[in-house]
């Protein structure tokens, strides 16, 4: 069961954007100030889970505080859409999710993620991105909501696999990341797909 806030319990709430969803796991918020130690530690400082990201590893945590200020910023937008993980069991952040790319002519969005090394392999990923696709086409009324990875990281395939996603296929050469140019892997749902 995915719950939404509401916009009466919630201060400074637009009508769309990064509104709070839980499922049975995890809790999807706003990031604020306080979660930069446990971004930095959990995954952005680790190469592993930046290495077929575009952006590159944090080299301190001061990095981290600078793009979270930036971040907390864009929540007055309605069409910024960026959650951090939190993991129930712990209290922790664990990762991200957000909309990398928002296609208002078409009503489509472009997700990416990306979670701390110690809990892949849990189911946690495809937990957060089925909630996010649930609220981006039931509640946001998005048409459509895409995904890419490298074709050398089939496991983020896998996530977007286990989340109701079909792969749309592959694009060659057609994006950079840590790796250097990559054949990017696309993968989509659309509001009809879960409508069956």
């Amino acid at each position: 069961m995915i719950k939404y806030s509401t916009l009466e319990n919630v201060t400074n709430e637009v009508l769309f954007g990064t509104r709070k969803i839980e499922t049975e796991r995890l809790i999807l918020r706003r990031f604020v100030m306080e979660d930069a130690e446990d971004m930095y530690h959990n995954w952005a400082s680790d190469p592993e889970v930046t290495k077929y990201l575009t952006w590159p590893t944090h080299p301190n945590s001061e990095v981290t505080k600078m793009i979270l200020t930036d971040w907390i910023s864009r929540y007055k937008d309605n069409h910024y859409f960026n959650w951090a993980i939190e993991y129930k069991e712990t209290g922790k952040v664990i990762g991200n999710i957000s909309v990398v790319k928002f296609i208002e002519a078409i009503s489509s969005a472009d997700i990416g993620y990306c979670m701390s090394r110690s809990l892949w392999g849990k189911g946690i990923m495809p937990e957060a991105l089925t909630a996010v696709i649930d609220y981006l086409l039931k509640e946001v009324g998005l048409n459509r909501v895409a995904a890419c990875h490298a074709v050398e990281n089939p496991k983020s395939g896998r996530v977007m696999d286990k989340a109701g996603m079909k792969m749309d296929g592959v694009l060659r050469q057609a994006g950079k990341n840590n790796q250097g140019i990559c054949d990017e892997v696309w993968h989509s749902i659309i509001k009809s797909d879960i409508a069956k």
